[in-house]
């Protein structure tokens, strides 16, 4: 059996649901990649790098185009995160990341591309059904998490808002798909996407408040 067939082949069956390893293995490893994530830690673009390989897998095998696509992105753009990370992990004062709310242009950008990058892609999908069977929510996770990873990159706290609304589409699509194991990591990452949002909000407002005189640094 090829590498891709055992991935592929089922790991265990609960509740009725069918469970691969692919989606099972993949998802764990993004499960850790996003708590990295929270940490700041620049091991989480590795994670995200191994678990989108895994996942390739799992999707091709649910007929969900734009999560092969989504996660053929999430391995390039975890090496170009990887890279930002290494040029900006010294621009706190205690060496770790720098995280900061993006500026109303970031932001512009980031919900403009979204919004146009979800309506080519949805389009695409549309005029070819072969590549999805369920084309808009699968454009919009393909692009939305496009706009996470970059915005994770910057070390914006964006990134968090964005993860959130991919989530909330991703759930009800995984299980749909007969993916639930990612369905049920994706509950998860709700959670963690919560609690992350928090630590790098209060982190960026930490960075921004000034610093009173004679005050130790």
């Amino acid at each position: 059996m090829s590498a891709v067939g055992w991935l592929n082949g089922e790991a265990f069956t609960a509740f009725g649901q069918h469970v691969i390893w692919s989606d099972m293995v993949g998802n764990t490893i993004g499960l850790a990649a996003l708590a990295l994530g929270w940490r700041r830690s620049i091991w989480t673009w590795p994670a995200q790098f191994l678990s989108g390989v895994v996942l390739v897998a799992a999707y091709a095998s649910a007929h969900l185009g734009g999560g092969v696509g989504k996660q053929l992105l999430v391995i390039g753009v975890a090496l170009w995160g990887w890279r930002q990370w290494q040029r900006g992990r010294q621009q706190a004062q205690d060496g770790s990341i720098a995280v900061r709310f993006a500026s109303r242009r970031e932001r512009a950008v980031l919900i403009g591309g979204t919004a146009l990058g979800t309506a080519a892609v949805g389009g695409l999908f549309t005029l070819l059904p072969q590549l999805s069977w369920n084309p808009w929510p699968d454009a919009y996770i393909f692009v939305g998490t496009l706009a996470a990873m970059a915005a994770q990159a910057r070390g914006l706290v964006e990134f968090w808002f964005a993860w959130l609304l991919v989530d909330l589409v991703g759930v009800p699509l995984a299980f749909a798909g007969g993916l639930a194991f990612s369905g049920l990591v994706y509950v998860v990452y709700l959670a963690l996407v919560v609690w992350g949002m928090r630590d790098w909000w209060l982190r960026s407002r930490a960075a921004t408040r000034p610093v009173l005189e004679g005050a130790a640094a």
